[in-house]
């Protein structure tokens, strides 16, 4: 599952602001979620998974099958981000899949591998976690409903995976540690990122290079 939200200017990537409008925040996000559909696409070449849309708001649904009819879709469901992860898996592994991964829909250079050992991980572990340099995480995997890992953690903080990891150890539970990446908040990170894409292949991140080259390239962070 991917994590997202329809992008709508003033209320998507609003940390982006005030180095990008409105417009361009939501615009960028677009081409971060579409990129990281092809990720989920890539690592569906090698596993046998369901691809799934865990989104919001209950409105944009269209919006999804329109950008990805290949995917499921499930609404999010909860009063936070807590309570929408945990569901999302909860439903997932309730009603007849074995694993269930969720991840993030601002990583858009995380390698499809990244994906694919998440799944394999499950094979021995209790989760698998993938941290984001910033404490929080891009992707979390299950194989069995897990309520404390999210009820229990404050989300968006620097504390997420060590707040995970703790309550994971406290439920009994093994954890698998993917190797660590970052997600796109703020300008700096949007900096990062079209560094990183110069030197990596054309394929990758097709969607943002594109975006990065045609309004970013030469702005000033």
């Amino acid at each position: 599952m991917v994590v997202a939200k329809q992008p709508v200017p003033g209320q998507t990537k609003t940390r982006l602001t005030p180095a990008f409008s409105g417009e361009q925040a939501a615009a960028l996000y677009e081409c971060f979620l579409l990129d990281t559909l092809e990720i989920i696409r890539e690592a569906r070449k090698h596993l046998d998974l369901t691809p799934i849309i865990a989104y919001l708001p209950s409105e944009s649904k269209n919006y999804f099958q329109h950008i990805a009819p290949d995917f499921q879709l499930l609404l999010q469901e909860g009063s936070d981000l807590s309570e929408r992860l945990n569901n999302a898996t909860t439903h997932c592994l309730v009603n007849g899949y074995e694993q269930a991964v969720i991840m993030d829909s601002d990583s858009p250079t995380l390698p499809a591998r990244y994906l694919i050992e998440s799944f394999q991980a499950l094979e021995a572990a209790d989760v698998s976690l993938g941290p984001c340099e910033d404490g929080g995480y891009y992707l979390i995997g299950l194989k069995q409903p897990a309520p404390s890992l999210f009820l229990t953690v404050t989300m968006s903080t620097s504390q997420v995976v060590a707040d995970t990891l703790d309550r994971a150890e406290q439920s009994g539970l093994t954890v698998k540690t993917l190797p660590l990446c970052y997600d796109i908040d703020y300008s700096a990170d949007v900096k990062r990122l079209s560094e990183e894409l110069k030197d990596l292949p054309d394929t990758v991140a097709q969607h943002t290079r594109s975006f990065i080259k045609a309004h970013i390239d030469g702005m000033n962070f």
